[in-house]
Parts: C-alpha cells; structure tokens; sequence
C-alpha cells in the first residue's frame, strides 16, 4: 500500500495564492455600473475569493491526478473547468460537482489491490449536501471515495467516481459562508431562519434552489413554505438587474397562487436575499414575464429575531420577583410560594403564567395571577421549565424504566381542580440520554436541547412539529452544534445563537456562543463561580449568576448587577 503526504501540508501556499488574487480582485472589480447591468450566474458577492487550480500535469501517478483532481475541485469557475481536465470524457460530461461536499481534516490516497482503483480516505468534518445543508462531523469521522482510473494517451485520467467535491477545511473556510434561508412558522406570523453553507459567489441562484427544495431535515414539519411542494425555477439562474433579483417561476403555479400567496413568495424571497448586496427589491416571473404582487393589507409582514420583553423572572427571599433595570419589584396578584422554596422561574411571553421547580428540582408547578401554584409532574429530576408562545410549558426528565421523557402543559385557563392539557413525547434520538436543559425558541418552533450520555454533552437544535390547534406532537431528528466544552445548560440569544456552559460554584467558567451560521464556539469571558444563565435580545444582554450575585456581560468581561435575586431567567 502506498500513501501519499496528507494535502493539508501544503495548503500554505495555496491559502496565500487565495489571499492575493482576492485582494487583487478588489481593487479591480467596481461597486456600481451603468443602470440595466446585470449579473447571472455569480450573482452574490462580486468580491469573493477564487481559485485558479493547477491543470493536470504531464506524467502525474495516479494518485497525484487523484490529488490534484480534488485540490482541482475548489476552482468552481466554469463550472470546475479545470477540475474536469482530470476526467475523462465521459466521466466529465457524467459528473455533477454540486451534488455534495465533503470538507475534510486530512486526506490520503490507498490503493486497493485492484489495477486503476483507489480510495480517497478522507477524515471528515462536514458534509453540506446540494442545498448547502451542513452536518459536522466529530473528529475521526472516517470517508473512503472510491476513484477508477484508466489511461487516455498515455496519462492517468479518472473515469469513475462518486458525484460531489472533495474540498480541505481551510479552503471551505474561504470559499464558503453560512446564509440563512426563510421559511414561516404555521401561522404565518415569525420568519424562521435555516442556515445553510454556499459558495460566496454564487449565493442567490443556490438561496433560491434550496428555498424551493424546502426545509432542512430538522425543521421539516415544523415550519411551512409559501411555495407549493413542485414549484421549480423556470430557468437556471436568477439574474439581478438593477437590485432586482428576477426570480424565474413554474408559470401555472405561480399563476394560479393567490394574491396572499403571492406576497408571501415575494416576502420569503426578500428576507432570504437581505444578506446580499447586489439585491434591492425581487421581482416574481413566469415564463420571464413580470408577475403582479399585490399588497391588499391582509398579509402582515412575519417578525424576524423576534425580541423577548425586557423583564426576568427571579427568585428573592423564596419568592417569585420581577428583575428589571436592576430591580426587583413583586409580581403582580401573585400568591407567596415561599413554602416550596421555588427553583429555575420561568415566565409566559405571552399570558402572566409562570412556572418553577420546587427545591428539590423533582417537582414542577405552573401559577397565573389570583390562584395557587399547582402542581404538574414529578420526577426524580426535571429540567428548567420553558414556555413557548402558545403557552405551553416544557420540562424534561426520566420517566418509566428511566426512559427519558419530554413533557408539555398547557395550563393557562384551566380552572383549578381540571386536568390541565399535557403531551409526552419520548424522541428516539434521545434513548439513554439525559437532558440537562430545554429551552423553546423565540419563534416557538424550535427548541434546544442539551443532553448527556456517559459523560458526552451534546449541544443539539430540533424541530417542534405540532398540531392545527398548537398542540405539540414530535420532536424532529436534530442538528448538532460543536461546543468546546461540556456545558449543562444553555438559552437563547437570538434566532441564530445560543450561549451555554458549566456551572460551577467554585471554578472560573467560560460561557461559549454556539451559532448556526459558524463552525466555530466563541468563548465568552471566564468568571469564577457561575451557576446560572439567561439571554435577552443579542449577545450584550446575556446575563449570568454566582454567589456574588448577577452579573451582565460587557464587552469582553462582565459587569456587576444586582446582589440579592437568584436565578433570573427572561421570558420563554
């Protein structure tokens, strides 16, 4: 078997080559031009980097084609020319470059005992499929392309290989960028973002591709489209002229959609291409004719990174307060829970109910103004309680046999003494596992979910998919957020962010800020003794707990608030 030096060890200079030609080209590209100038294929950012690859050279092994053919695949300008230099003619004609990527750590080349075929063994730490859905990989993920090659006038070719590219982590870093995509909740009232990976030059044909091939997998039926399943782009680009993105559409769906139906397109489309510079307004055709939307009054504009009120909730002297411009003051026509020696307060953002663990952290209970804190479920450990916005109020623990169980109640309006509404749902991808926290989604369609199993935290984001009436009914399959660290908890700072951490009420801890649209933690500030977390709106309003009381993030450190209340939590 031979094995040939990992390709990462010579990615330096290839990274430079980047860097240059990049900063070359801005110096050279313009900004603006003549009013009609349009741009098609690279609509997205006219500046981003470009590789120019090397073509085949004269004598190569076969597992130097291999690796050059691969390097070759980060060089996507016309339609990886260079890159199919390395086919031959039928494999060049046959291979579709966009159907997947695999980004990879370290890579080599082993042959495998049969004459011209080889495996490219990759260590793996994403894979972003042809709608630039990304799934990271642990470390020591292992892949094994398959690659055939034969000999086309005396030089080695590759004439059979799997779809897809095969690119290293430090060149997806460059040529990549995480752009959320929009769909709406099922009321059609919040924009919920999905983040998805692109080649930075040719964003707003692939946005909207994969706008029209629906959900990720982990928000599939918990949000809904404007566009009909079916509904395709009538021609393969989506030029811009003038800002406007002309957004090409099957005519007789898009004809025969309603006029609400149609504002709603037009809107899922505006906010997809807000991050891109080149797109003002967007414009819906048929058959390359320009479709009428009309804006009746009847479609409200959908709440993007809806806010939470400015208040918390939090414990002082055993009972529930309100924590607000670093006060406390009561709640309102609340009764004293200073019996149970209330724990983790949670608060509705939509109806003044709340809800808490008793001490023990065993038992919860729900309380709306004017009557007593009544009790939901017990168990032998629950999680922090967390309201989403149709008023139903989460915790998670072990049920029968240990099995963990995820459980809901509704009991805003049931009059005491009545069998307030409830749903447990028992995921399969949380077997064995124990959650430590569960928190709901400003939007009320997702929630996070930090669990444990043998000693390994996972830091995951599902879908809530639910009934007409709210009432929830699965948890989708998750995605995965690499944290560096082992946290316990975590909420949420806006609809792309999450911070988490350890407690500890000895040891100096460092929150970290996990986001969809990075492939990297940001460590937040260590300080000694944190216990607990809460977030507003963004990442400056993200509050932690010790015994010295309550302190805000500041910049890069933290500033002391109030001494006194104890874990204060926002609403939701």
């Amino acid at each position: 078997m031979r094995v040939r030096p990992p390709v990462v060890r010579r990615l330096g200079a290839a990274i430079v080559a980047v860097v240059l030609l990049f900063v070359a080209s801005c110096a050279q590209i313009p900004r603006s031009g003549p009013v009609g100038k349009s741009t098609d294929e690279s609509a997205g950012n006219p500046n981003a980097p470009v590789f120019f690859p090397v073509a085949p050279r004269t004598g190569s092994s076969p597992e130097a084609v291999i690796e050059d053919f691969y390097l070759a695949g980060s060089g996507y300008e016309d339609d990886y020319a260079v890159a199919r230099q390395y086919l031959t003619q039928a494999s060049s004609v046959a291979w579709k470059p966009d159907q997947r990527t695999l980004v990879f750590r370290s890579e080599r080349v082993v042959r495998t005992g049969v004459e011209g075929v080889f495996n490219y063994e990759l260590d793996v730490a994403y894979s972003v499929d042809a709608d630039g859905v990304a799934t990271q990989m642990p470390e020591g993920t292992k892949e094994s392309i398959p690659v055939t090659l034969a000999q086309v006038d005396g030089e080695w070719r590759i004439s059979k290989l799997p779809d897809g590219t095969a690119i290293p982590e430090e060149t997806f870093k460059v040529i990549y960028g995480a752009y959320p995509i929009y769909f709406y909740d099922p009321t059609f009232t919040y924009a919920v973002p999905d983040v998805r990976w692109f080649i930075k030059k040719k964003t707003v044909k692939s946005m909207t591709s994969a706008l029209l091939g629906g959900p990720a997998p982990y928000l599939k039926g918990a949000v809904v489209s404007a566009f009909p399943s079916g509904m395709k782009l009538a021609r393969e680009s989506v030029p811009v002229v003038s800002g406007a993105a002309q957004v090409d559409l099957s005519a007789k769906e898009l004809t025969e959609a309603s006029t609400e139906d149609r504002l709603r397109m037009q809107t899922q489309l505006a906010l997809t291409f807000r991050s891109q510079p080149d797109v003002i307004n967007v414009e819906l055709r048929a058959n390359q004719d320009l479709v009428r939307v009309e804006d009746n009054g009847s479609v409200l504009p959908p709440v993007q990174n809806r806010n939470v009120p400015a208040r918390q909730v939090a414990i002082s002297n055993n009972e529930l307060v309100r924590y607000e411009n670093n006060r406390i003051s009561p709640l309102p026509d609340m009764q004293s829970v200073a019996g149970l020696k209330p724990r983790a307060p949670a608060e509705s953002p939509v109806s003044q109910s709340v809800a808490f663990l008793d001490s023990t952290r065993s038992t919860l209970y729900s309380m709306v103004p004017g009557q007593a804190p009544r009790a939901l479920i017990t168990r032998r450990t629950l999680s922090h309680p967390s309201f989403g916005l149709q008023d139903w109020v989460w915790t998670a623990g072990p049920g029968a046999q240990g099995v963990t169980e995820l459980t809901a109640f509704r009991p805003t309006g049931i009059a005491q003494g009545s069998t307030v509404p409830s749903v447990t749902l028992t995921p399969s991808w949380l077997a064995g596992r124990t959650v430590k926290d569960f928190r709901i989604s400003r939007e009320g369609v997702r929630a996070l979910v930090v669990s444990e199993q043998n000693g390994v935290t996972r830091v995951q984001v599902t879908g809530i998919i639910r009934s007409a009436d709210g009432t929830p009914k699965e948890l989708t399959s998750p995605i995965t957020l690499q944290s560096s660290a082992s946290p316990d908890q975590g909420v949420w700072v806006s609809d792309t962010t999450v911070a988490v951490m350890e407690g500890s009420a000895s040891a100096n801890v460092a929150p970290e800020l996990l986001s969809l649209t990075s492939t990297q933690p940001q460590k937040l500030a260590p300080w000694r003794g944190l216990v607990s977390l809460s977030a507003g709106n963004g990442s400056e309003e993200i509050y932690a707990q010790s015994a010295d009381g309550i302190f805000q993030r500041l910049g890069n450190g933290w500033s002391p608030q109030l001494k006194g209340p104890t874990d204060p939590s926002f609403p939701g």
